[in-house]
Order: C-alpha cells, then structure tokens, then sequence
C-alpha cells in the first residue's frame, strides 16, 4: 500500500464521516440558536429549558435520518471492502 493510497483511504473516510454527521450538526446548531433567541426575548436563563429542548430535536433529528445515515455507511462498508483487494497489496 503506497501512501498517497492511505492518503486517499483517509481522505474517504473523513468525507463520509463529515456528510454523515453534518445534517445532525446542522440540526443541533439551528436548535441552538432558535432556542438562545427564545431565551433572550422572554428572559428565561434556566438551563433545564434550553438541554431538553435541544435533546427533544436532536432525538428526533436523528430518529428521522437514521436511514439515510446507515444507507450512506453502508455504502462506503461496501465500497471499501469491494476494494480490499487492492488496498492489500
């Protein structure tokens, strides 16, 4: 295995981990900030609103692409170990 190969196999690896949790990111950092917003404009400075409605979204963001999330896994499993021949050399 030559290391611009490794480098490319590291390099898959990362993008699929990045496009794999980014919408959840997205969805926790929109959350985030709709929530902060909230507590501005009513003065509200508990903790316990702001951690359970962030938990609520972020459950149900994940509930909801759970199944895109494994489909994209699943297809890099594959491609990766379709390809084993040639990362074994």
């Amino acid at each position: 295995m030559t290391p611009d190969s490794v480098v490319e196999l590291l390099r898959h690896a990362l993008l699929a981990t990045f496009w794999i949790g980014a919408p959840i990111l997205a969805i926790g950092f929109i959350a985030g900030v709709l929530i902060s917003l909230v507590q501005i404009v009513t003065s509200i400075q508990d903790t316990g609103f702001s951690a359970i409605p962030r938990l609520v979204v972020f459950t149900l963001g994940l509930l909801l692409l759970m199944p895109w999330m494994i489909e994209r896994m699943t297809a890099y499993t594959t491609a990766l170990l379709g390809d084993l021949g040639r990362y074994a050399r």
